[in-house]
């Protein structure tokens, strides 16, 4: 024969081998018993060749048309079908490592600003060695997922963006993310792995191993980390901060009144000193208050008792001024030392990594309940820290800070905490954080219990809400999210085609896909063991998992977390079915919520038919809408409304483009947060610097509040200078560097949602 040559599909070209032919068929054979002969593969092999007898040249893909043509000629059906599929499956391998290189080409040459992949997660650094080492081993563990693991229903669905299953690479290793009780971590101390802390004595201590607990815990897990309450957990380290500056200001007070050879050893008498003193109802304040009053007599006291016996005929008029002023120096110590430890704090959520040094820790940290005032004291000086940014005045972008609002705590001018919420809103308005999350909304205010703190509805700041329980106590603490699923709203209406029956049948197809997917990624993660989650589950940090040993399965623990099935473009959906969104329009708006409120129910109903968390999610989607926008546009075109701008809109949210007053904006939205029981917030924004007009922020802080949203924040320009990298509102000139342009060239910050 005269063909020579045959054309490979990477272009290339190789001299023909009748063997590969051969060897092709009788792959295809082997399968089925008794298909063929050595002889009908000959035969095969011998009439293909003479249909391509006389090119010089072929391509693969032309004689493998050729092959199977052949085979159905002679009858072998079954051979056919065999290599068909054999043929389809090498094709998607081949596609299958097509992508994953790409992927890794974006990896290594693509501009972090355009690509999805780099924004997928703004807490990593992917221009770095070990981000870049990160972002390999997470393509190459989808590459496995979505080849070897992911039965065929579910990878078809993300593959063809139905649904897009989050952060699918760890699929087989480890849940989402936690809100994490420190105090119960800390009392007794804990380990690391690599050395074992004892438990805490100080709020500078306090602070750094809020930092490493926060830091630990995201090892053992992919998703954000959360302090749900924060301030209390701080007090504590507050307390015993004071206590310990009460009798250093005491030693120097004596030696200062009798002399050092009076007073003796300075290790000994502050060690007489506190064995006298009533550490519990020595109290720091911060007012002349009755606390104070008592906290003077106690020391008092103790002072009497540890002088050395030819002391004590000193009179009480002195020893009296002396307490007087002991207390007074211990709480200004007291102030500064919690002042430096919240600035300390700001800057290492800033700075330490996690995951082989590529990752920030997605940090939150709620506050704002605790009245004492320990309490008061490190939310006021993590709020000045906040305010005062990094070190060239950066706004620091973690922790994310929660406020948490409260009626008779915080909320109203005569509650003990207003002037913290003051301040909060004073900080929010030049730093963007604190957000807020809603005590008060009824769907928050049925779980809190005024004594539990973990019963304080908290967030990962991202917006994931974790408190009802079906399977232990209703609480925020030492519990939080399995996984999460995102259904692609705005494709199902398009597929519709104002169909609203075919609407509601693909809405439940997916709803059901999204919850057997989770159900399997729970069946695949709950065989794991203690020992795989060495600090999460090792050191108690998950509910009931300090019951366990360390070989047990983590199953029965795992259901206290809250499976989510979330939602993408609520208002493109919108726009596709009916022709306007919820901004537009209140038949819409009827529209929009008997969508959510669908899904809701069906969580509902596999919670309760299941005995699991299940809950809707109002998705924080912020790489999934340009995914899902980019395969809605390529399938279905530019359609007005719906496929004509870059990315989807987020969740339930009116679109950011739609101009709409911020009462009305708030007035709509509100409603889907009661349905969005997995976690949601509503952002407003304000243009101009709002640190001038503080009681208009207030006031759109309190509307939020009133309308019953459960978590919120405002959005307002912020500038970088690109010089020095101050952030906040540059006007004229830089606050930091002085720095003045002509033209403009500092650019704007905006909010990192996850």
């Amino acid at each position: 024969m005269s063909l020579k040559n045959v054309t490979k599909r990477s272009g290339m070209t190789v001299p023909y081998d009748r063997s590969k032919i051969y060897n092709a068929i009788a792959g295809a054979a082997k399968e089925i018993a008794d298909s063929m002969s050595p002889g009908d593969i000959q035969l095969i092999t011998e009439l293909v060749e003479k249909k391509i007898a006389g090119h010089c040249s072929i391509s693969v893909e032309e004689i493998q048309d050729i092959v199977e043509k052949t085979l159905m000629e002679q009858s072998f059906y079954e051979v056919a079908k065999n290599y068909i599929m054999y043929r389809q499956r090498h094709a998607e391998r081949r596609a299958a490592q097509k992508n994953l290189m790409k992927s890794y080409r974006d990896i290594f040459f693509a501009d972090a600003i355009d690509s999805d992949m780099k924004r997928d997660n703004a807490n990593i650094n992917t221009d770095a060695s070990m981000g870049i080492m990160l972002k390999l081993g997470a393509e190459g563990a989808k590459h496995f997922v979505d080849n070897y693991m992911l039965p065929e229903e579910f990878a078809e669905a993300d593959k063809e963006n139905y649904i897009h299953i989050h952060d699918k690479d760890f699929s087989l290793i480890t849940l989402n993310c936690c809100q994490i009780d420190l105090l119960k971590l800390f009392h007794g101390g804990f380990s690391t792995g690599h050395g074992f802390l004892r438990e805490p004595n100080s709020i500078r201590a306090y602070a750094s191993l809020a930092c490493i607990a926060i830091q630990s815990n995201q090892n053992d897990m992919f998703g954000g980390q959360s302090i749900n309450a924060f301030d209390f957990a701080m007090a504590e380290g507050v307390h015993k901060t004071f206590c310990k500056a009460v009798a250093d200001e005491a030693y120097r007070a004596m030696v200062y009144r009798f002399g050092t050879d009076d007073i003796g050893d300075a290790k000994k008498f502050r060690k007489l000193f506190r064995s006298c003193m009533d550490y519990e109802r020595c109290r720091f304040s911060d007012s002349d208050s009755q606390a104070s009053l008592e906290a003077v007599e106690i020391i008092l006291q103790a002072l009497e008792a540890a002088l050395p016996q030819k002391l004590k005929k000193t009179s009480v008029d002195k020893l009296t001024h002396d307490a007087i002023s002991i207390y007074a120096l211990a709480c200004g110590d007291t102030a500064e030392e919690t002042h430096q430890a919240m600035e300390a704090l700001i800057h290492n959520f800033n700075t330490l990594h996690s995951r082989a040094g590529a990752q920030v820790p997605f940090s939150s940290i709620n506050y704002g309940m605790d009245t004492s005032a320990e309490g008061r004291l490190a939310v006021r000086e993590v709020l000045n820290a906040i305010n005062a940014g990094l070190g060239n005045g950066e706004t620091a972008i973690f922790p994310i800070s929660v406020f948490q609002l409260k009626a008779g705590i915080n909320y109203n001018p005569e509650d003990p905490n207003y002037d913290l919420f003051q301040q909060a809103c004073r900080v929010s308005a030049k730093r963007l954080f604190p957000n807020f999350v809603n005590l008060d909304a009824p769907y928050n205010l049925q779980y809190y219990q005024p004594e539990n703190y973990n019963s304080y509805v908290a967030t990962m700041g991202c917006r994931t809400r974790v408190i009802g329980n079906v399977n232990g106590p209703s609480e925020a603490g030492s519990r939080g999210n399995f996984s999460f699923t995102t259904i692609n709203l705005p494709k199902l209406a398009l597929e519709a085609a104002g169909d609203m029956e075919k609407f509601w049948q693909l809405f439940d197809k997916y709803i059901q896909i999204s919850h057997d997917y989770l159900l399997f990624r729970f069946q695949t993660i709950k065989e794991k063991h203690v020992y795989n989650y060495p600090f999460l589950m090792g050191q108690g940090v998950w509910m009931d998992s300090d019951k366990l040993k360390p070989t047990d399965t983590i199953e029965k623990v795992l259901r206290h977390a809250s499976f989510s099935i979330g939602f993408c473009g609520l208002a493109e959906c919108l726009k596709a079915l009916i022709g306007s969104h919820h901004g537009e329009s209140e038949t819409a708006q009827e529209l929009g919520l008997k969508i959510i409120g669908h899904l809701r129910r069906k969580t509902d109903l596999y919670t309760k038919e299941e005995s699991m968390n299940w809950s809707t999610f109002g998705t924080p989607a912020e790489s999934t809408a340009g995914q899902f926008q980019r395969a809605n546009r390529q399938k279905f075109g530019l359609v007005p409304g719906v496929t004509d701008r870059d990315y989807l809109t987020n969740s339930s949210h009116v679109p950011v483009y739609y101009p709409i007053r911020a009462l009305d904006k708030i007035r709509i939205e509100a409603p889907y947060h009661n349905l969005e029981n997995a976690g949601h917030i509503a952002y407003v924004e304000m243009d101009g610097d709002p640190s001038k007009n503080i009681r208009a922020f207030e006031s759109l802080v309190r509307a939020m509040h009133d309308a019953d949203m459960g978590y919120f924040s405002i959005n307002h320009p912020v500038d970088r200078d690109p010089v020095c990298g101050y952030t906040g509102i540059i006007e004229n000139e830089c606050p930091h560097c002085h720095r003045r342009e002509i033209v403009r060239g500092h650019k704007r910050v905006k909010r990192l949602k996850a």
